[in-house]
């Protein structure tokens, strides 16, 4: 019996030092270069926030949610996830400042990157009054293409009236952030 102990320790310490390394290697800084850059060049972030306005999404209860809905608001789009800890503790926030702000022509988007099953049943327990929409995995592919680098969650980007990609946030957004990005109008 303690010998078959020590041989599941072996493994899950084994399991351990691999998983660790595996997340060093993939989060290490890089090198940047001119085939490395460390964020996307204002060129394809152009690119990218174009292509953004052709996509459409699904709501959580399957109706299409097409982007160009948006266009002529100042949007705010959130990408999170039912299993980020920040994510999950920054949507209140949002949600209070759509529900006090959306008669300025303003306009927060919340792109689930998730299981739907899981973003309906989260969202049959909480109340957001912004729409969402159903990006799934292919989400962190979208939020890369805005600047993401890393694929981190909570990512927020901010598109102006006229279409055009003005901020990008990696983390909680901060109410003072809120205001000041009202602003860009």
């Amino acid at each position: 019996m303690n010998r078959r102990n020590m041989l599941y320790g072996g493994v899950a310490a084994a399991a351990a030092l691999a998983g660790a390394g595996a997340a060093w290697w993939k989060f290490r800084p890089h090198e940047a270069g001119p085939d490395k850059p460390l964020s996307p060049t204002p060129e394809a972030l152009a690119k990218a926030a174009q292509a953004f306005w052709s996509m459409r999404f699904d709501t959580p209860d399957g109706k299409p949610l097409p982007m160009s809905s948006f266009r002529g608001k100042l949007l705010l789009v959130n990408f999170w996830a039912t299993w980020c800890p920040p994510c999950v503790e920054e949507l209140p926030l949002l949600d209070f400042f759509y529900q006090e702000n959306r008669d300025k022509n303003l306009q927060i988007l919340g792109l689930a990157v998730d299981q739907p099953s899981a973003v309906r049943t989260w969202l049959q327990t909480r109340t957001l009054n912004f729409p969402v929409g159903m990006a799934g995995l292919g989400g962190t592919e979208l939020s890369k293409s805005l600047g993401n680098m890393t694929g981190s969650l909570p990512f927020t980007v901010v598109f102006n009236p006229s279409g055009l990609l003005v901020h990008r946030k990696v983390g909680k957004v901060l109410p003072e952030e809120l205001v000041q990005w009202t602003q860009l109008v």
